[in-house]
């Protein structure tokens, strides 16, 4: 209990002031910045407690000779990397950092016992690039520790690796192969401007699959001759192409990878190097294939398809080139694919609205599932919790003459209502809200009886090209008025509530929290928005300068003065005069994506037309909270804002 007690540990002092608006209280509490937020009383601390003493487990790698696996977990504040040496195994934890860890890769080199891991500080997102030895537990920072650096491949010797970094000017990802022996002295092979970032390497080491990222509807991929740094592309084309995953075959004679050429989906397709031509994998398959991994012998390739929102898992022969869907995986999410070197097994992540994510390896020849990971629960009875409807509600335009349909998660409560509900709507935009564990959800639905819907409004991926464009530029707010459909919807439900509604989002669903409590305040009783962009002008002037040319695709120039215009328009600091109803914001003060400038503005201009608003601001975080006291106050709050405003 004491140690408990330390973490919140009161520097607390309370500040009223006058900003020539209503006196706001405002206190802090370790890093977090506390405004007009009231004491949290014991008792809802200790009736959620379960449910935010739950964890999960991310696979990360196999180790050599059998070792086991390598995989991030969270113990303590944050998550940390641990060994796991058989199925059901303990963890044991061998990094202890204050900052959580990203990504981690083994070196191929079975002499060389170490990893390569990714790690920022305060959720700047300036990741760096660490080397990790297993047989001396020793680190090592091997990029400059200032720059953003990410996408760490090794080569097939385990002697070099590539990565992007943004260290020649801030702005552009530059591509880079480091020596594992003398990594500060790190190559840089393509520095064309813009987004790129390396896939993967030919088997004999000369080449790298690269990409341009311009927008989640195009971009390009392309083969880099390491020796004399030359760009070939691969299937250049007039039509406007989105590239996904690409690997390369292991006998050197192509490259798999997913497109949506001539299609609404991303297809896994073949590119043979020698006669250029491309096959398609997939035609059957009308959802997108996302992620993929081949054996080290080559034969075997599994990927996963996103059908309406659940993942199924395929397998595909490399030599006849013919796949099938695999048997018996639970309703849910499937990734964090890795084949074992033997190419017998296959080692992935599931998770379901029942249980957290896990690690589960499949036995190729019978298919049969070993879970290697028990994440804990809380005590928790996870089989009680709720598992999803699926719906697909009209909105306000129409597709061949046809309201166009919106899909939707429901989570109902149990009894016959009428429940109050909260909109919980996803960023990106390209995002897609689907069926995961989400414990606090599930203490909205079974100790508040609050009806949780995920609408994936059009923007979302998973749905087709088109669908995904549908809210660029000008069509901002039509993304907005699917919420306005899906309130009609709602006062149509004799079990909803239609006059206790919420609207809950973060990142750009933050946008899309206060758009529509101005579009729509007398049919919303109260809204968080979490890191969410409040005017989209300041945003495109203040995020990070390697991110603004790729939001400007998706939102809009800025410094075209009609799209500045439009953009200022509807923005909700324009608009916040027509928000009458409570207000959560939820900011973290190193967040290079949407800065933390964005949610004071809201905030500021709010209280000054009269509104109520709570306010935290994490110093600590970044695009969203990671550290579990953090996120511990800021669940607190949030539970008590919708008791507050919502139940009554």
């Amino acid at each position: 209990m004491k140690k408990i007690l330390s973490l919140f540990f009161i520097l607390s002092f309370i500040i009223p002031y006058s900003s020539g608006i209503a006196q706001v209280e405002r206190k802090e509490l370790g890093n977090l910045v506390i405004e007009n937020i009231p004491e949290i009383p014991q008792q809802l601390k200790d009736r959620i407690f379960q449910y935010q003493s739950t964890r999960s487990a991310s696979f990360q790698d196999w180790l050599h000779n059998d070792a086991g696996i390598l995989i991030s977990t969270r113990f303590g504040e944050t998550a940390q990397f641990h060994k796991v040496k058989m199925p059901g195994g303990s963890r044991e934890q061998i990094t202890f950092f204050n900052e959580p860890v990203g990504g981690a890769t083994v070196c191929p080199d079975k002499t060389k016992n170490i990893f390569l891991f990714s790690k920022d500080v305060g959720g700047g997102e300036f990741y760096q690039i660490f080397s990790f030895d297993m047989e001396t537990g020793t680190f090592k920072m091997l990029t400059d520790g200032k720059s953003s650096n990410g996408g760490v491949s090794w080569n097939n010797k385990g002697d070099k690796f590539s990565f992007f970094s943004t260290k020649r000017n801030g702005t552009d990802w530059d591509i880079y192969i480091a020596d594992i022996n003398n990594p500060e002295n790190a190559e840089m092979v393509l520095s064309e401007g813009g987004a790129w970032g390396a896939a993967d390497w030919s088997p004999d080491d000369n080449s790298l699959i690269v990409g341009k990222y311009i927008s989640a509807n195009e971009s390009y991929f392309y083969l880099l001759d390491i020796a004399t740094k030359t760009l070939t592309q691969v299937n250049p084309s007039p039509e406007k192409i989105a590239y996904g995953s690409t690997i390369f075959s292991k006998d050197g004679k192509g490259i798999f990878f997913t497109s949506d050429e001539k299609s609404e989906f991303q297809r896994l397709r073949f590119y043979d190097l020698q006669t250029k031509n491309i096959t398609v994998l997939t035609e059957d398959i009308n959802w997108d294939v996302e992620s993929m991994t081949i054996s080290d012998n080559g034969e075997s390739l599994a990927f996963t398809v996103n059908e309406d929102g659940l993942s199924k898992l395929y397998l595909l022969d490399t030599k006849a080139m013919k796949h099938e869907k695999i048997p018996g995986i639970p309703v849910g999410q499937v990734y964090g694919l890795s084949f074992h070197p033997d190419g017998k097994k296959l080692a992935l992540i599931l998770n379901t609205p029942q249980t957290p994510g896990d690690v589960f390896v499949i036995n190729l020849s019978d298919y049969s599932l070993e879970r290697w990971t028990y994440s804990e629960a809380g005590g928790l009875n996870t089989s009680e919790f709720v598992i999803p409807e699926l719906i697909h509600y009209p909105t306000f335009d129409e597709v061949d003459g046809k309201p166009r349909m919106i899909q939707a998660f429901i989570y109902k409560p149990k009894g016959d209502g009428p429940h109050p509900v909260v909109i919980d709507i996803h960023g990106g935009p390209e995002g897609q809200a689907t069926p995961s564990f989400a414990p606090i959800n599930q203490y909205y639905i079974n100790e508040m009886g609050i009806a949780i819907i995920e609408p994936n409004v059009r923007g979302s991926t998973g749905y087709g090209k088109s669908y995904l464009a549908l809210d660029n530029g000008y069509n901002r707010e039509h993304s907005v008025k699917d919420i306005g459909a899906l309130l009609d919807w709602i006062e149509k439900q004799p079990d909803l509530d239609a006059k206790r509604v919420a609207v809950n989002g973060g990142s750009y669903g933050g946008y899309m929290v206060l758009s529509s409590m101005f579009n729509y305040n007398d049919r919303i009783k109260c809204g968080v928005d979490i890191v969410g962009i409040s005017n989209f002008v300041t945003f495109l002037n203040n995020t990070q300068d390697y991110r603004r040319d790729l939001r400007r695709v998706e939102y809009g120039d800025e410094r075209d003065p009609e799209m500045n215009k439009f953009l200022n328009s509807i923005s909700p600091t324009t608009n916040a005069h027509k928000i009458t109803k409570p207000l959560f914001v939820v900011q973290g003060l190193n967040d290079p994506r949407v800065p933390y400038t964005e949610a004071e503005q809201i905030v500021d201009v709010v209280r000054k037309n009269g509104g109520e608003v709570w306010y935290l601001l994490a110093k600590d975080e970044g695009h969203g909270f990671r550290k579990k006291t953090n996120r511990d106050y800021y669940i607190w709050s949030e539970v008590l804002f919708y008791e507050k405003y919502l139940l009554k």
